[in-house]
């Protein structure tokens, strides 16, 4: 990924060269460029800013400058690439970790640090018209910085440690705070037992000790629940306000079993949630983009499928079957959930109540998935599953299995 960067305050970007993001670049991952807004002013005092119209106080940036720098940089890659431009900014977009997983997918992303009380606005219209540049403004949270250059430290650390290879063990991503719109669950390492004062001793709990990785599974899931409700509830989706159980998550739905009528708004259904699947896999011929409604009727006759509906749109569906060439596993299918609900749990309450719904001699739960769906793959892996090695069963494809814990006696 190649990343540039205009300041007044070329040396604030220092920090780029420590650290995991430092060895990115000294390895070649990452290909950080910062340039001197200064050099594309050209009075003797290089002066990038001047009173606004309208009167106020503060300075704003001029617009000569920023046209000619960032004019530069887009003109600096291969014929015909565009960078990204990210500007930070207090009346941007919400930098959340969603946003940062969609600029980890661009190759090229270029940075406006604004200073004093902005960047003249017709930059931005500059930018997007006359050198075609995706603009994107973009801010850390509801307060106001001297700069962007400490958000673009921010963005950047957020954006490169998602690039593959950047952090030795990926998996180390998979379960963070805000992966799925939770926050990261309590964590320990050794001693068990640890005496932080003379009589006192604090021991890790006991589930992370069992060797149970379903049970550790949902402790830690009903962590994050229970963590976002008392730090972060803005976060929560009303269901899940109050953590606990798929059930509890469900609490609000209507939750039902599909019929034949319900077969036009699964496809529709099918056909909003995939896009970003084929757009992931690099491949949209896959069967929720391309059968028909005959078909999905046909699956309805194979499966059994539910529906969750609110306000009586339908919002998500999962199915479940015994795989007919092995009775003891039980196979989950088209999980899916409505693009605007996505990322706050109820995907993974759907997938409890498919594995949930398999007869009692059912020992092994399956999903498949395309390989190129990584945030499927980690939303599996944190319910207990794990990929089982080669091809899955459809080409580009990974399967991912589970055991089935024994029932308590």
């Amino acid at each position: 990924m190649r990343l540039d960067v205009v300041s007044i305050f070329p040396d604030y970007l220092a920090p780029l060269d420590l650290s995991l993001i430092g060895k990115a670049r000294r390895d070649g991952l990452l290909d950080v460029r910062v340039h001197d807004l200064r050099d594309f002013a050209h009075d003797r005092h290089r002066s990038v800013d001047d009173t606004p119209y309208g009167g106020g106080a503060g300075m704003v940036m001029k617009p000569q400058p920023w046209a000619e720098a960032l004019a530069a940089v887009a003109g600096s890659g291969v014929e015909g690439a565009r960078p990204r431009l990210v500007v930070p900014g207090p009346g941007g977009a919400p930098f959340t970790q969603t946003m940062a997983r969609e600029l980890a997918a661009e190759p090229w992303l270029a940075f406006a640090c604004g200073r004093y009380e902005g960047i003249d606005e017709r930059v931005y219209e500059f930018a997007a018209q006359d050198l075609g540049l995706e603009v994107s403004v973009v801010s850390l949270g509801d307060y106001v910085l001297n700069g962007g250059e400490v958000a673009v430290l921010a963005i950047v650390e957020a954006v490169a440690r998602l690039l593959p290879g950047v952090i030795g063990n990926a998996e180390s991503l998979v379960e963070e705070s805000h992966e799925d719109g939770l926050l990261e669950y309590p964590v320990y390492t050794k001693p068990a037992s640890w005496e932080s004062a003379p009589g006192v001793t604090r021991d890790v709990p006991p589930v992370l000790l069992s060797g149970d990785h379903g049970a550790i599974a949902r402790w830690r899931h009903q962590q994050r629940l229970e963590r976002t409700a008392a730090r972060r509830p803005d976060l929560l989706h009303a269901s899940q306000a109050v953590a606990g159980t798929s059930d509890d998550v469900l609490t609000g739905f209507d939750v039902a079993t599909a019929t034949a009528a319900d077969a036009p708004e699964l496809l529709t259904l099918a056909r909003a949630c995939w896009v970003t699947e084929g757009r992931d896999n690099a491949s949209f011929d896959i069967p929720p983009l391309v059968e028909s409604l005959d078909d999905v009727v046909e699956g309805l006759g194979q499966w059994q499928t539910w529906t969750v509906r609110a306000a009586g749109r339908l919002v998500g569906s999962v199915r479940g079957r015994r795989d007919p060439e092995d009775p003891a596993t039980w196979q989950v299918g088209r999980l899916m959930v409505a693009p605007d609900l996505q990322g706050r749990g109820l995907g993974r309450a759907l997938l409890a109540h498919a594995e949930a719904a398999a007869p009692a001699d059912v020992t092994t739960y399956w999903i498949n998935t395309g390989r190129g769906s990584e945030r499927n793959q980690r939303t599996y892996r944190r319910a207990g599953y794990r990929a089982v090695p080669g091809e899955g069963s459809h080409p580009g494809t990974v399967d991912l299995t589970k055991r089935r814990r024994a029932a308590s006696s």
